[in-house]
């Protein structure tokens, strides 16, 4: 065979072998980006159920330094859910915490089955306890979601140890911010929470958010103010400014990285006050 030949079809094979291996390359590399990219959009949205007090804080507003001293006498407290799990309550009482919420329910679709250890718990070391809803208000209207609520542990009694019911409303953790509603649909569901607990209750419910998340979904509504406790959500070394119409706040989440639970708080008041809130 003449050289000149052999070298066109050596030529033509050489080609042909690198265009065969740039191909596979091509879709070995297509087929690694969706391994990369299908799990990290998957976990992007928790599951339903998981969601808790501050899960949106740190994305949206930061993490800050720790709280600065203050004249004013405040109380140790934590918030707990199902990803505590069971809760050292005895070592948080020797540490001084004296108060405790605990999550109940989320829509109408979930309980916390560590619920009975977390909220009697509290109450059994001594600590002055009571419960929280996680709203989602683009499932269910606001009265059937407080019907829900104190059906399954959100209740109250004059007892002395129950704290009110609090309603965490804040960034929705399974899609829009605001749950596809407007400031004014917004502010209308959480009036219809707020009226049904009062109703079954006889108590006002403490209501738990943010201000920026707030001011983004209810137009900064100041209407709640007057009747309904702040519990404020802040990771910083103030609370900074509250939403309109609270002149302070009743609690402050200060952090989510705290001792044995992570999610501490400070009462804004001394321990006699965490009673009064109690006995109504």
């Amino acid at each position: 065979m003449p050289a000149h030949r052999h070298r066109l079809r050596s030529g033509t094979a050489h080609r042909s072998h690198s265009t065969r291996r740039l191909s596979v390359l091509g879709v070995l590399l297509t087929a690694f980006s969706l391994l990369l990219t299908l799990p990290v959009e998957a976990a992007a949205v928790p599951a339903r159920g998981s969601a808790h007090l501050g899960m949106g804080v740190v994305a949206h507003d930061g993490r800050g330094g720790a709280p600065a001293a203050t004249a004013v006498t405040q109380t140790e407290g934590v918030d707990v859910s199902s990803h505590q799990g069971n809760v050292a309550w005895a070592a948080l009482w020797g540490s001084g915490v004296k108060w405790a919420y605990t999550k109940a329910t989320e829509g109408t679709y979930y309980t916390n089955p560590y619920f009975a250890q977390q909220y009697n718990g509290s109450y059994d070391v001594g600590m002055i306890r009571g419960a929280y809803h996680f709203a989602t208000p683009d499932t269910t209207t606001g009265a059937v979601q407080a019907d829900y609520f104190v059906d399954h542990g959100g209740g109250w009694s004059r007892d002395g140890r129950t704290l009110p019911g609090v309603l965490d409303i804040e960034w929705n953790p399974y899609g829009a911010s605001c749950y596809g509603k407007t400031p004014s649909d917004m502010v209308s569901w959480i009036s219809g929470f707020l009226t049904q607990y009062k109703a079954r209750t006889g108590r006002d419910a403490v209501i738990y958010t943010a201000t920026s998340w707030w001011t983004e979904c209810t137009g900064n509504y100041a209407g709640f103010a007057s009747a309904n406790p702040l519990w404020i959500a802040r990771y910083a070394s103030t609370v900074g400014t509250l939403p309109a119409g609270w002149g302070y706040y009743t609690m402050w989440q200060y952090t989510s990285t705290g001792p044995t639970v992570g999610d501490h708080d400070r009462f804004n008041g001394a321990l006699d006050r965490v009673v009064a809130l109690a006995n109504g």
